[in-house]
């Protein structure tokens, strides 16, 4: 694919030499909390993979109406979080596979959830527990992106959905396990008192958590992903502007440098082309022109050492001024063609390639070390 710049058409072998740099920017700034906070979700991923896998297990087993309902709300859930944990992957910008030792624990439960040797019980309880393992890893990266930057918690704010579900499986899991449990070890039904204080814990939780939490990824839109984009690049800029440490200062253009390189070609292969025909030729190359003088600032300023703290932020100041003229541009008169020129499921069908788009480019990068 190619696209329109100020100097003609670019091809393939620019956006791969733009995307080295990205590769070589991260080797440099070889930052090891953000790369342990990228494992961390990447073990999250595994984990909910395995939930909903485990959940379908299990509800083959179950004959009871009520907890089949539950487990199948359940699996809704968290397929709809599974969307969310790929949305926090691409918008935090940085690659990582599973922990070994996530691995081999999910191997052993899928061993367990597949064995004729546990009963629904005990297959329940293993889901219990994966659900508050995911519970206390979403806690955990919240806490470890407040330490690590402002930009960290904002790409993964949507994490919120993924915590407030697993945490309130994990109280309807209680009601299950003790109707499962009471009628193996008794074969009588239990006293339902438990069931009950249950749902009045959860009805509880739900007021007050549930109307801040963006419930999943279904609901985002090509404009959201977007605005979250602009969200964290500002940030960024933001951190940069207040810190007098030039190795900071190099790990946040580091991530600015890889943020902007992978928002803009996706931009360029998604988004551009399809808001060309109703957002019109002119204003459609404005905004590639508008990136590929982006681009240029970004190369000119790797080249320059951070230790001359002056000269190199105010480098990044006229490049914020740029990328912000463009974000204003973006969010008022695209953003409103694409409100007026969209259905809600087309946009929903742009965000998923938009994101897909951006998760090939990032993992080429990653790739590429």
């Amino acid at each position: 694919m190619e696209y329109l710049a100020p100097s003609g058409k670019v091809g393939r072998v620019e956006i791969q030499n733009i995307l080295k740099r990205a590769v070589h920017m991260v080797v440099t700034l070889d930052d090891t909390k953000r790369i342990a906070i990228a494992q961390k979700l990447s073990d999250m991923k595994a984990i909910q993979n395995l939930i909903i896998s485990s959940e379908q297990k299990l509800i083959g087993s179950i004959t009871d109406e009520e907890i089949r309902k539950r487990l199948q709300d359940f699996i809704q859930d968290d397929q709809k979080n599974m969307g969310v944990l790929d949305t926090v992957i691409v918008q935090y910008g940085v690659q990582a596979e599973p922990k070994e030792s996530a691995q081999k624990m999910v191997e052993q439960a899928q061993k367990m959830m597949e064995s004729s040797e546990f009963s629904p019980y005990e297959k329940a309880a293993q889901i219990e527990l994966l659900k508050h393992k995911q519970t206390m890893s979403g806690l955990l990266v919240h806490k470890c992106a407040q330490v690590v930057g402002a930009d960290v918690m904002a790409a993964i704010s949507p994490l919120n959905a993924v915590n407030f579900d697993s945490r309130a499986h994990q109280e309807q899991f209680k009601g299950i396990l003790e109707i499962l449990g009471t009628r193996e070890l008794t074969g009588q039904e239990p006293d339902q008192g438990l069931w009950g204080r249950v749902q009045d814990a959860m009805a509880a939780l739900s007021g007050v958590v549930g109307s801040a939490v963006t419930r999943s990824d279904d609901e985002m839109s090509i404009r959201d992903l977007i605005r979250m984009d602009h969200a964290k690049t500002n940030t960024l800029f933001t951190e940069i502007a207040q810190s007098n440490d030039p190795q900071k200062i190099q790990e946040y253009f580091g991530q600015i440098y890889k943020d902007l390189s992978a928002h803009a070609e996706a931009e360029e292969q998604v988004v551009y082309p399809a808001v060309r025909p109703f957002y019109g030729q002119g204003d459609t190359q404005e905004l590639y022109d508008e990136q590929a003088q982006m681009k240029q600032m970004l190369k000119e300023i790797e080249s320059l050492n951070p230790s001359n703290m002056d000269d190199f932020k105010s480098r990044v100041k006229k490049l914020m001024d740029v990328v912000g003229d463009h974000i204003r541009q973006e969010e008022s008169t695209m953003f409103s063609a694409i409100g007026s020129n969209c259905s809600h499921e087309q946009e929903k069908q742009m965000a998923t390639q938009f994101k897909e788009a951006k998760s090939k480019i990032q993992q080429q990068m990653a790739a590429s070390k």
